[in-house]
This record gives C-alpha cells, structure tokens and sequence, in this order.
C-alpha cells in the first residue's frame, strides 16, 4: 500500500541545502534525479559552490527522473557578494552640493531687502 499522492515509481527529495554542488549532484542522480540551477549555464561545472535553497522540498514524493531546482553560493569565506558599504577615498566635495543656495530666502531678495 503506498501513502496517498505517493506513486509506486516516485521517489522523495533528498535535503541538498547545505551541500556542494558536485555532491548535490551526486545525491540526486543516486535517486534518479535530475538538478537544475536557473541562472547558472557552468552549473554542470560547479563544485565548490554550495546549495542555498531547492524546489521541491527534501521529502517531497515526486516521479522519477523529475527536476529539481538549485540556487547555488560561494561557501562562509570563499567570495559572494562581499561588503556592501562605501569605501575611501570618498569623491570630492562639490557636485550638485556646491551648484545649489543653501534653503531660505534666494540671495537676490535678501540683498534687496537690507538696502
């Protein structure tokens, strides 16, 4: 007897997350899956990156032979997408900064007004 939406040539997902790409590989095709990583055309080529998300769900009962989809990034230390804030040596002041008069009154009306 086989649970319910769980066919006799179905298999399930295994967990990838946390897992390098060639082993990740490796543990699907074991299962008669395939892996596809959207986004990623070297993903056959891929080895030291690591699973960060997959779809369908480990555990997930599916056909044999079905896609699973990756997403892949560089290990803790290895690259990605590095520090985001801004850096020295800042631009130099100026800019629009210098071309615009400080808020208030322009000071065309401000000379006339004291004479």
């Amino acid at each position: 007897m086989t649970p319910e939406g769980y066919g006799t040539g179905d298999v399930r997902v295994p967990r990838l997350v946390g897992l390098m790409a060639v082993d990740a590989r490796e543990s699907a095709r074991a299962r008669g899956l395939v892996l596809d990583a959207p986004g990623r055309p070297d993903f056959p080529h891929a080895v030291v990156d690591y699973v960060v998300r997959q779809y369908p769900q480990p555990g997930t009962p599916v056909p044999r032979h079905s896609v699973v989809h990756v997403w892949l990034d560089f290990g803790e230390g290895e690259g990605g997408g590095g520090v985001r804030e801004p850096r020295g040596p800042l631009p130099p002041p100026g800019g629009l900064r210098r071309e615009l008069e400080e808020p208030g009154a322009p000071a065309s009306l401000v000379a006339l007004s004291s004479s």
